[in-house]
């Protein structure tokens, strides 16, 4: 019964000094304005600047998932979710910053992440079952964002011909 309580003990600090590092409060304050105040969606009416810092709001999920959780799983879920976020805020015409309000990749990263400070078995679980959709997905990811900003700059190119 002892080692129960120790072990109990020994994962609830372990926890609250996982929330006290810097990065999961990073991720907290970014989960907080990135989505609940739309700021994601604001950034992406701001033409290739938008999307960029997009991505750069997820630099503290894959910090904390691969370095201080060292989940690769947890961490190619993150990247996977960042990537399909700043794929679909692409989308021209503010389709892209509609579906941004809807999204929400942050607040999903950080639901991935809490579950694995928590210790969530389901999530866990899930996340573990999507390792390998996941790099298969990033992959396709990458490329769809490559072609997505060829197709812009193209687009882009025309209307300026057009002038």
């Amino acid at each position: 019964m002892r080692n129960v309580n120790n072990d109990n003990e020994k994962r609830e600090q372990q926890r609250r000094r996982l929330m006290e590092n810097k990065a999961y409060q990073a991720m907290d304050g970014l989960t907080k304005y990135m989505d609940k105040y739309y700021l994601d969606a604001l950034f992406g009416l701001l033409p290739g600047w938008g999307d960029m810092l997009t991505i750069m709001s997820a630099i503290p999920f894959i910090y904390f998932s691969a370095k201080i959780l060292k989940s690769i799983p947890l961490t190619l879920a993150v990247i996977n979710n960042s990537l399909r976020d700043v794929l679909l805020g692409m989308i021209p015409f503010f389709v892209g910053d509609i579906i941004d309000i809807f999204h929400r990749a942050n607040t999903q990263n950080m639901k991935m992440v809490q579950g694995f400070v928590d210790g969530d078995e389901s999530v866990i679980k899930e996340v573990n079952k999507k390792a390998t959709q996941s790099a298969v997905v990033l992959v396709i990811l990458l490329v769809l964002i490559a072609l997505m900003i060829w197709a812009l700059v193209s687009f882009g190119h025309y209307l300026f011909s057009l002038f």
